[in-house]
């Protein structure tokens, strides 16, 4: 199974999580503070990084700023319940998801193997078989097989859920997808999910991918609808 970088300051919460993660056969190393979790990423290597928001030396945005300066591992975060704002401001520190504490195994299984698969995602969209594995769109070259995003032929930094976003929207371009369509397959959330995961990411995915974020080329929006890739 995966091997998970657990970073919570409450020690209850952090050994029962821990616990609960190593039932189901995961690999787990627990930090009680934001610098201690950054220096577990050098020795333990995880696969995936759970963080809580509130930590006593540094907050969890500057710890998630901090990892996705160097790395793209899929992040999900733990927040109180009711945090709205922390929630935005998590996601647009680059998170690929959130869990609301106390979360059951159960969820955090199913949210832990959803952000893993979204690091190596096979369903963007139709058949992969159907699709050239590398596509040139403009100046964005898109390598599906290697997931691989080249921008002028530099690489560019994509987290998980923003790779899988962008393969998934740009498997049919000028195909418009709601946001709850996005969710169901990008996220995983099967469920009337948080429209904010997808806005947030989109946001994030164009920093990167456009020249110009307040006229998309790539990543457009269709008032009243959702999103789009293109058309060119």
């Amino acid at each position: 199974m995966s091997r998970v970088l657990l970073i919570e300051d409450d020690r209850a919460v952090r050994e029962g999580v821990s616990l609960t993660l190593r039932r189901r056969g995961h690999e787990v190393e627990g930090a009680a503070t934001g610098e201690a979790g950054l220096a577990a990423m050098e020795t333990f290597r995880p696969d995936l990084v759970l963080l809580d928001l509130m930590l006593p030396d540094k907050s969890g945005f500057e710890v998630c700023r901090r990892i996705r300066a160097t790395q793209q591992i899929p992040i999900i975060m733990l927040t109180a319940r009711g945090d709205d704002i922390d929630v935005v401001l998590g996601l647009e520190a680059g998170a690929d998801d959130y869990i609301v504490k106390p979360a059951r195994g159960e969820v955090l299984e199913a949210r832990i193997r959803a952000v893993l698969r979204r690091a190596a995602p096979g369903d963007g969209g139709p058949d992969p078989a159907a699709l050239q594995p590398v596509e040139i769109h403009g100046d964005l070259t898109i390598d599906r097989k290697g997931l691989l995003v080249a921008k002028h032929g530099q690489d560019l930094p994509l987290a998980p859920s923003e790779m899988k976003l962008l393969l998934y929207l740009s498997a049919t371009p000028g195909r418009v997808f709601s946001r709850q369509q996005l969710l169901e397959h990008v996220w995983e959330h099967s469920y009337h999910g948080d429209a904010r995961l997808v806005d947030a990411c989109v946001m994030r995915l164009r920093t990167k991918v456009e020249e110009s974020t307040r006229s998309p080329k790539y990543i457009q929006t269709v008032r009243g609808f959702g999103y789009r890739f293109g058309p060119l």
